[in-house]
């Protein structure tokens, strides 16, 4: 089950990915923030994966792309889809609509490459080595004083950042399991399927703990136009292309980076103030990641 995203990695584009990668991914704590005022999290949710399959259901017919060829395939991609959109969305978006500051829910879920990289090389036989464990270190102590301004007493509370912690399972257990056992599926049909078992999950989930009332605005239309587009379509793209060609806990400490740049564009678009302490964070999340993914040549190489 391969495509044409499926291409040695070389040129421009493919060497950008992981940027354009963490930038994309880091707005989407923004988006919730925007678009949670005016509609509850699941019916958002329901909403966000409906547009999204009625977007690529043409498109993945018009260019007549591979389905799975066993049903197995179709339950492996099932459970991915659930997880990372049921588990880690579906719980970020609760815990956000529950009072957490959008910072500390990027915080707690920028934990994840530590337990990713930890079961690495137990599920996924991958090596993790001294380096990459200092680098995944750095990256989480960098993610710390990034967001140690939110972590003031009386901001958000246990049940809310609980949430969040169930959606931290849910991205690391989606990420390992996505690298097992999905990494050869089509990117096209795959992402199909995983909206289409999404989008029913979220709009069971709203029929049965929401009322449905959804408060349309120019806030609200931006905030859900831009998650499917730039989040489910683009991001989620993205996230399957980087762990097809990368290691799991290579890919995964991208993520550390996802709390400072929606530090950033929180500060563009929310007036958020960035302390001293915050770009100290920024810069030790980017070394961090760097260790992790930079390869130091041996001595006598060249």
């Amino acid at each position: 089950m391969t495509d044409n995203f499926n291409q040695p990695s070389t040129g421009l584009f493919v060497k950008a990915m992981p940027i354009i990668f963490v930038f994309l991914w880091s707005t989407g704590f923004i988006g919730a923030k925007m678009g949670l005022p005016f509609v509850e999290p699941m019916t958002f949710l329901a909403l966000r994966f409906g547009i999204c399959v009625l977007l690529m259901v043409p498109f993945v017919l018009i260019t007549q792309t591979q389905w799975p060829a066993r049903w197995i395939d179709y339950i492996h991609i099932s459970i991915g889809g659930l997880l990372m959109h049921g588990g880690y969305l579906g719980f970020v978006f609760l815990s956000i609509s529950k009072g957490t500051p959008a910072g500390i829910s990027s915080l707690i879920v920028g934990i994840q490459p530590l337990i990713v990289a930890a079961l690495a090389g137990v599920l996924l036989k991958e090596t993790v080595s001294l380096q990459k464990w200092i680098g995944l270190l750095l990256g989480l102590a960098g993610v710390f004083l990034v967001v140690s301004n939110k972590l003031s007493i009386g901001e958000g509370t246990l049940f809310g950042m609980s949430l969040s912690f169930i959606a931290l399972v849910s991205i690391a257990a989606a990420t390992l399991y996505q690298k097992k056992f999905c990494s050869q599926m089509n990117i096209k049909s795959g992402n199909l399927i995983q909206f289409a078992v999404a989008g029913v999950y979220f709009y069971l989930t709203s029929l049965l703990f929401e009322t449905g009332e959804v408060i349309w605005s120019g806030e609200l239309i931006f905030a859900l136009l831009w998650l499917v587009i730039i989040l489910s379509l683009g991001a989620m793209t993205l996230l399957y292309m980087l762990l097809r060609t990368g290691a799991a806990a290579n890919v995964s400490s991208l993520f550390y980076l996802t709390p400072p740049c929606t530090a950033v564009v929180a500060y563009f678009l929310f007036d958020e103030t960035l302390g001293a302490l915050s770009l100290l964070g920024m810069g030790i999340a980017v070394a961090g990641v760097a260790l992790v993914n930079y390869r130091f040549k041996k001595a006598g190489r060249t």
